[in-house]
């Protein structure tokens, strides 16, 4: 298995000062940098009302800032939103560490989606053939560790979205095995997914 190389170099050591120093409680004011990011992720990480926008509040830090430095090195593209890859390319490494541990410690986001219970339960199914392995429960103690971010708890219109772009190629795959997984998937099963990780 395989991840870009310039993501993987940063992340490991900046993961590894995450890790070891545990989470963060969150201050009540997001640091100077952040400025930027509250047009679209909000202060409090919710992102709501823009489909294009995940919820990012209490993602493990490793994450966010995985995801940056992607958006940073250029292993991944920002084909719809381009502000995205503008603002990570102004941030340096120790800013990616300021904000991936401000959204980190931030409560989780909660907003009560409905769902229906039949597809959620073929959604289950879904995520622990193929997805279980690498996106646990936001709560679980090894998400921090896991290859992939917590899907559990997302907003149904940004888990849509994000499908949808890995299935038109308008988002790269960071990880091979997250591209056999996604071409895996048949009719019906993101709907199946979505229902289910909006379900938690």
């Amino acid at each position: 298995m395989s991840i870009w190389s310039p993501v993987m170099s940063r992340r490991s050591l900046f993961a590894l000062l995450i890790l070891s120093a545990g989470p963060a409680a969150a201050s009540g004011t997001p640091p100077a940098i952040a400025a930027p990011c509250l047009a679209c992720h909000d202060t409090d990480g919710s992102g709501v009302g823009k489909a294009f926008v995940p919820i990012i509040a209490g993602i493990p830090a490793a994450h966010i800032e995985e995801a940056l430095f992607a958006y940073m090195d250029g292993a991944r593209t920002c084909v719809v939103q381009p502000a995205m890859c503008e603002v990570a390319a102004l941030l340096s490494e120790e800013d990616v560490a300021a904000l991936a541990e401000w959204y980190g410690s931030l409560p989780r986001y909660s907003h009560g989606a409905s769902f229906m219970e039949d597809l959620a339960a073929k959604g289950k199914a879904i995520h622990e053939r193929l997805c279980a392995r690498c996106h646990l429960e936001p709560d679980d103690p090894d998400a921090q560790y896991a290859l992939g971010i917590p899907l559990h708890g997302q907003r149904s219109d940004y888990l849509r979205y994000a499908l949808a772009s890995y299935l038109n190629g308008n988002r790269e795959h960071l990880l091979r095995e997250m591209e056999e997984k996604i071409g895996q998937l048949r009719d019906g099963d993101i709907d199946a997914l979505i229902n289910y990780y909006v379900s938690y």
